[in-house]
């Protein structure tokens, strides 16, 4: 399979922060390839990670906090850029990985609805043709003219996930943001997932919960020691993150 049949394929990936103001890099830095090593102050959040994703399938990422997971979903998104190695991504993405991402606190739930929208792409004749199945998604038709920052956080998220999945790009990126809100919205996201996988989409999910994992994803990426331990079946890899790890995150 090349390249270009390819949903995601990642190569020698590496990314790394800084810990503190003394470690931060100058302008001399980023143009600089002198040293593979972390200066002082700095960590690797992410190294040497290699792997594909076909068209379709279903990718759990898992492993303890800290380990870059969330920080690989950005990644992919192109939120971040790479230290090292490679992110190419065949296809637009839906990104589910910050409640807020993208929403204005000053303005309405109709305004951001048609701001988000279109940041993501959408035309507003799509805007206009989506907005009330958004809204009727989301629950919030009593608070169409609220600001965005009166609304308590599940109605956040159920506002973030109703736009995202409304998207008809190729790659959904979810990023543990369904931990948040009732337990009905949460059975009503996953149907919505289903039904997006069912139509051919390719998802990338973080997620702590081992339930979710398995309902969704076929395959699991282990992350460890900010490296991939693991790429399997993603029965096996929570059979061995649960051997490592037995108390969890």
């Amino acid at each position: 399979m090349t390249a270009s049949d390819l949903a995601i394929e990642v190569q020698d990936l590496g990314v790394r922060f800084r810990r503190n103001r003394r470690g931060r890099r100058n302008i001399k830095d980023l143009f600089s390839d002198s040293s593979r090593r972390a200066k002082p102050g700095e960590f690797w959040a992410l190294r040497d990670v290699s792997f594909d994703v076909k068209p379709g399938e279903s990718i759990g990422v898992v492993g303890r906090n800290g380990q870059g997971k969330s920080t690989l979903l950005k990644l992919v998104a192109g939120v971040l850029l790479a230290d090292e190695g490679t992110v190419s991504v065949n296809g637009g993405v839906a990104p589910l990985i910050e409640i807020t991402g993208g929403f204005v606190g000053d303005l309405t739930v109709r305004e951001n609805v048609r701001l988000t929208s279109g940041l993501h792409g959408m035309s507003k004749a799509e805007v206009s043709r989506r907005f009330d199945g958004i809204i009727d998604f989301a629950e919030l038709e009593d608070f169409i003219d609220t600001p965005y920052k009166h609304l308590s956080n599940g109605m956040k998220v159920r506002l973030a996930f109703a736009v995202v999945s409304q998207l008809e790009e190729p790659i959904l990126l979810v990023d543990e943001v369904l931990a948040v809100g009732d337990k009905a919205f949460r059975e009503k996201c996953y149907r919505r997932i289903d039904e997006l996988l069912a139509d051919g989409r390719t998802l990338f999910f973080v997620s702590h919960s081992e339930r979710d994992l398995r309902r969704f994803c076929t395959r699991g990426l282990y992350l460890d020691k900010h490296r991939l331990a693991m790429d399997a079946p993603i029965g096996k890899v929570l059979d061995r993150y649960n051997a490592d790890y037995p108390t969890g995150v």
